[in-house]
């Protein structure tokens, strides 16, 4: 069984909070985060903490470890790991306004990769912190987009693709997305799909929402390569929409009672999830 959990929002959106309750529910369960980002301002805590043991992922994906059935490291659950950090009144090298990503982590057979921007190291943006506590001497600079989409193609891809090895060969496996990117990784045939906004989870059959993202990512209109969340949903309904209730911080960091907290929903979730075998199913 494969669960995708989504959100409508770029923020926020409580998909973590979700997908550790998920997993808390399921039996054996493994919970993967593709691809994550946390700003080393906004997010000094998680950064820091990873930071001072040499390492680089975030709260998001040590929390999907923590509730589901795996000894699997984090940069393995979550092969690509981006830092960023605000820089008001500043474009980055890959046109991001307002932050400026610095460093990201790649998890490759021979190890852990890390990639530096160049420019922003040699503006003095990459802070003495990470330099001193990540591996960055022989770590390839990028100071182009050609030249960083050149990395991405040699060694984010392929890692990529064994993370989707790996998923498909977990059952069951839960896929926590990004932002509001709404497929992570591709080649997944996913059962069911869980998008969660503030407020309220909508649920999908699996197959209906991955035609419906192969469908926005052919229009013209689009264009591009990530297609958000709500591009997809806009063809299709859910199956059923549900209602969150706000959890405190108590509930929030014990994935069992979130579990107990929101159980009708992955109940519905997984009806869902079982209504069709993954055989009899087609893109």
């Amino acid at each position: 069984m494969k669960l995708l959990v989504a959100g409508d929002a770029r923020v926020d959106a409580g998909k973590t909070t979700f997908a550790a309750g998920l997993l808390a529910a399921l039996d054996s369960a493994v919970g993967f985060k593709p691809r994550a980002g946390n700003d080393y301002w906004y997010d000094h805590d998680d950064a820091a903490a990873a930071l001072s043991d040499g390492r680089l992922y975030g709260k998001d994906v040590a929390t999907m470890a923590a509730a589901g059935d795996t000894d699997q490291p984090e940069e393995t659950l979550n092969p690509v790991h981006r830092l960023w950090r605000p820089t008001p009144d500043r474009t980055g090298m890959l046109g991001e306004a307002g932050q400026t990503f610095l460093i990201d982590r790649v998890t490759t057979p021979e190890g852990l990769l890390f990639v530096v921007n160049g420019v922003a190291e040699r503006e003095g943006l990459l802070p003495n912190r990470v330099a001193e506590s990540l591996p960055l001497d022989d770590a390839p600079r990028v100071e182009t987009v050609e030249r960083f989409n050149d990395v991405m193609t040699d060694r984010y891809l392929p890692a990529f693709e064994r993370v989707t090895e790996r998923i498909a060969a977990t059952t069951p496996a839960v896929v926590e997305s990004y932002a509001d990117i709404a497929l992570p990784v591709a080649g997944i045939d996913f059962d069911a799909v869980a998008v969660v906004g503030p407020t309220r989870v909508r649920l999908y059959d699996g197959s209906r929402y991955l035609k419906a993202h192969d469908v926005a990512s052919g229009s013209v209109r689009e264009g591009q390569l990530e297609e958000r969340v709500d591009r997809v949903v806009e063809m299709i309904e859910p199956v059923s929409t549900h209602t969150l209730r706000p959890l405190d911080d108590d509930e929030r960091g014990d994935s069992t009672r979130i579990a107990d907290a929101y159980v009708d929903v992955y109940e519905a979730l997984l009806d869902i999830a079982l209504t069709d075998a993954p055989a009899a199913r087609s893109r």
